[in-house]
């Protein structure tokens, strides 16, 4: 693995910045793209309930029960669900793929080149041209077949578009991982062009709950992957990564009811 240089220190650090840090009393902050000013009364009930148990670690229970919740929705299995802190947590874990070469489709969310560059992995920027879509791309000149893992937005933040999943499947060679951050799916009537139910291999989808249901300080999400992709994504994680609120949120907004 290569060392970090000066150039890629740089390139994390602006990787990192976010437009919310400049934000002062009487601006108008565009740069949080949370849809609700707060969570419903019925998951506040839900986590309120709750609170008398945080003096315990979350169980294995609990952890079921938020994968089962998420399989239900999605029709996976519950090894094929991993509740995260929030989707960020899940792009924080991609160097344990330990990829030779990341390509990430750009214009795109910054937190995957930074994570990967601080780790001394090599990053290459397919940089979509107007208006944004995977057309130009999937020709030879497109992604590197050397690169062994794929970075992608679906809707991509931040330009919004949305890529059909014939286009999200012809990205997928031998060998490589396809990474699809579908933090923003769920805004999408009846998710047709979703990977989240497609149980591949070679496909790893990373949700958010944060945006619809006003989680943005809770932090929960969670990845669906292959059992196999999942293990090794987790393989340096931190013991008790999701406590009990996280996994009664993810519990909760993934119900038929919510």
């Amino acid at each position: 693995m290569a060392g970090l240089d000066p150039s890629a220190s740089s390139r994390v650090a602006h990787a990192r910045y976010h437009g919310d840090q400049d934000v002062m009393p009487g601006m108008l902050d565009f740069a949080v793209n949370v849809r609700r000013p707060h969570p419903p009364s019925w998951l506040v009930q839900q986590l309120n309930a709750r609170l008398p148990d945080l003096a315990r670690y979350p169980s294995t229970a609990d952890v079921a029960t938020a994968q089962d919740a998420v399989a239900l929705r999605h029709r996976r299995a519950r090894n094929e669900v991993l509740p995260l802190a929030g989707a960020a947590e899940g792009f924080a874990l991609l160097s344990n793929l330990h990829p030779r070469l990341a390509a990430i489709i750009a214009p795109s969310f910054t937190e995957p080149e930074a994570v990967l560059s601080a780790a001394g992995i090599a990053v290459h920027h397919v940089v979509l041209p107007p208006p944004f879509t995977l057309d130009a791309v999937l020709g030879a000149d497109g992604v590197p077949d050397e690169a062994d893992l794929v970075v992608i937005g679906n809707p991509t933040n931040p330009t919004s578009v949305l890529h059909t999943r014939e286009q999200l499947l012809a990205l997928r060679r031998p060998g490589r991982i396809l990474v699809v951050d579908e933090a923003f799916a769920d805004s999408i009537p009846g998710e047709p062009h979703s990977l989240a139910g497609d149980a591949l291999p070679d496909v790893l989808v990373l949700r958010s709950l944060t945006k619809t249901w006003g989680l943005a300080g809770l932090r929960v999400g969670y990845a669906l992957a292959a059992p196999a992709l999942l293990a090794r994504l987790t393989a340096q994680r931190a013991h008790w990564p999701v406590g009990t609120l996280q996994l009664t949120a993810i519990a909760a907004c993934c119900t038929p009811q919510a």
